[in-house]
């Protein structure tokens, strides 16, 4: 900082990692459209939640644009996750606990792993549906 408070040239303004969270997230996103096991919306959600905070121009393109604004809206407005990703999350969740399961974590790991996962679960499918 210098001595008005602004920032000094060359010093981060802490947007820039926000800014880059978004990007990631997006990417992210983009991924889980075409491959089934990525779910697409918590990315999307976190893709605009990074956004806002970092890059104005890239929230309001997310907003905007077709496919992920709707969820966008319905989590802004209603705290609502579509029943499909609810699915997806839910499935790739009781998946990723059988794999644990099958390659012989131990004990403890299942539990920590399943109560963790549960939380989630039960977080996600008390929010309302659209």
């Amino acid at each position: 900082m210098n001595h008005s408070g602004g920032p000094v040239m060359g010093e981060p303004s802490g947007k820039t990692g926000f800014r880059i969270l978004a990007y990631i997230s997006a990417g992210l996103a983009v991924v889980g459209v075409v491959l089934p096991l990525l779910p697409t919306t918590p990315f999307v959600l976190l893709a605009a939640f990074f956004a806002s905070r970092g890059s104005p121009a890239f929230a309001q393109w997310l907003d905007a644009h077709p496919r992920f604004g709707p969820a966008i809206d319905n989590w802004r407005r209603r705290r609502a996750v579509p029943v499909s990703a609810k699915v997806l999350a839910c499935s790739m969740m009781v998946l990723s606990w059988a794999m644990l399961l099958l390659m012989g974590a131990s004990l403890m790991v299942l539990g920590i792993v399943g109560a963790c996962l549960a939380a989630t679960a039960c977080y996600l499918l008390t929010r309302p549906s659209c």
